[in-house]
């Protein structure tokens, strides 16, 4: 079945932004939105509902940008501790001058960045001066004196007041940050406070695409929310609010539905009315499960992710990055669907080809063999080892070229003298050890063996259909392994091996 029948873009941006202006009329032209999740590439929601536009939220924006600005909070203990963005390998700080670089290109006026829980930590003092050096509005808000339990703290000048207050003109205000806890609900209630303060009266609302709401609870996409936040230790469950309002079941999660008693009293006591949502169902806009077409694809796919986290946490345990518990508690949705990690396709062509490697000296290097296996989006699964030329993942890639190109297996496409050239460089000049190419390395070789390889410039031509195919690795990468899968936009997961004893590697 065709992507696009699985999920409707344009039904879900109609009925989004729909909803949205209804929001914003309903709090008299003037909303605080709390955007959650990625704002822009958001490749996991790409992931469970196929056909999704990993922009489509920045399209929503966009469709509403003569109403809105936007506001970007970062946790000033994630600029102190470089927390990075997996799917990009890049800081949270960046992220954010990526995001501002992103808005700016699709048109969405950018109000200016919040540093929140600042405390003058040296590294946010510094990402604080880069950004206004470069124009960019900045804004300081700490922690909240009294929160949770002290309402009358919280909502004084102690408490929300000694914010700095950021004038808006537009009816709708969106509150986004590069991930999780970077303080989007905080800055939206003192944005409220102080505009209050200033005689504006204005509103609150959360915009989340997961949970889905109108989803069962036990429905796979929601269950790969719950292994995509593991380490949060984000549960699903039915809002017990709206049920108890409505006698209607929704899904909802326990952070929220445990905030929400705290949320309710400090709307009504910064506005002096009765907060006029009766759960935390009713705070949130989101569409998103109106719009799919096919249940059974998003259920597969979803299915999909559940293994994908699974095996990344295996190695950021191994890596040191998560903690027993996170592994456990992905390795129980895993159970409780009846998955295995050999129910992802790659998986056993990447194991097998590893084990033919081991018969065959020859396929191996350094006495160390590994495979690797990418499904094309004809459903070809190519795999590839790693041998003293390359590594596994160079193996892999370019011999799914040769099949895209129609090129014959034996032919090389890198030539002896291209290849011995760049092991030179690494092994006599820069002092490696490894004198097989990665595939940052792989890559570089084929683009200057094109320039005068015919056949090599028909298979580069094929880098651009790798963008959303699924990988394995029986290893976790190296670093130019790693870059090289990411820039081509491949889905890679891998075994919680190392590819050598060495501590160190480049």
């Amino acid at each position: 079945m065709s992507e696009k029948t699985i999920f409707d873009n344009e039904r879900y941006l109609q009925q989004q932004a729909a909803e949205i202006r209804q929001r914003i009329k309903q709090f008299g032209n003037k909303l605080y939105l709390e955007f959650g999740g990625k704002l822009l590439f958001d490749y996991h929601a790409a992931r469970v509902l196929p056909g999704y536009d990993a922009n489509i939220k920045i399209r929503l924006l966009q469709e509403l940008k003569d109403q809105a600005e936007v506001l970007i909070c970062i946790y000033a203990g994630d600029i102190e501790r470089k927390k990075l963005r997996a799917d990009f390998g890049i800081t949270y700080e960046t992220d954010i001058l990526k995001i501002i670089d992103d808005l700016k290109r699709w048109e969405v006026k950018v109000r200016g960045v919040i540093i929140t829980r600042f405390e003058k930590q040296p590294a946010a003092v510094i990402f604080k001066n880069k950004l206004e050096r470069r124009g960019i509005d900045v804004f300081t808000h700490y922690f909240t004196k009294g929160y949770p339990t002290d309402v009358n703290l919280i909502v004084s000048e102690e408490g929300y007041g000694v914010n700095d207050y950021i004038s808006t003109k537009s009816p709708l205000v969106i509150v986004t940050g590069p991930g999780p806890g970077s303080g989007k609900m905080a800055t939206c209630l003192s944005q409220l406070y102080h505009d209050n303060r200033h005689g504006i009266q204005a509103g609150y609302a959360k915009f989340e695409t997961f949970p889905v709401w109108s989803l069962p609870l036990k429905h796979p996409i929601n269950a790969a929310y719950e292994a995509a936040t593991a380490d949060l230790g984000d549960i699903n469950m039915i809002d017990p609010f709206h049920l108890e309002a409505y006698g209607t079941q929704s899904v909802n999660y326990n952070r929220d539905v445990d905030i929400f008693p705290v949320l309710k009293r400090i709307l009504e006591k910064i506005s002096g009315d009765t907060c006029c949502y009766q759960s935390p169902t009713d705070m949130g806009v989101n569409r998103v499960g109106f719009a799919i077409t096919d249940d059974q694809g998003t259920q597969a796919a979803a299915k999909q992710e559940l293994i994908r986290r699974y095996l990344r946490y295996q190695c950021e345990y191994a890596l040191g990055l998560t903690d027993k518990k996170t592994l456990q508690r992905a390795e129980l949705l895993m159970k409780e669907y009846n998955l295995t990690t050999e129910d992802r396709p790659v998986v056993l062509p990447a194991r097998r080809i590893a084990k033919e490697a081991e018969q065959d000296p020859r396929l191996g290097s350094e006495g160390v063999f590994f495979g690797a296996a990418i499904e094309l989006k004809d459903g070809t699964i190519i795999s590839g080892s790693n041998s003293p030329r390359m590594h596994g993942a160079s193996s892999v890639i370019t011999r799914a070229l040769k099949h895209l190109a129609g090129i014959p297996n034996k032919i090389h496409l890198l030539p002896q003298n291209i290849c011995d050239t760049v092991t030179c460089l690494k092994t006599d000049i820069l002092g490696e050890k490894s004198m097989s190419l990665n595939l940052q390395e792989t890559l570089i070789a084929l683009a200057i063996s094109a320039t005068s390889n015919h056949t090599v410039q028909l298979a580069m031509e094929g880098l651009k259909e790798f963008r959303d195919c699924e990988m394995h690795m029986t290893h976790m990468p190296s670093p130019g392994d790693e870059e090289g899968i990411r820039r081509l936009g491949v889905n890679l997961t891998t075994d919680p091996l190392f590819m050598s004893s060495d501590l160190y590697t480049m």
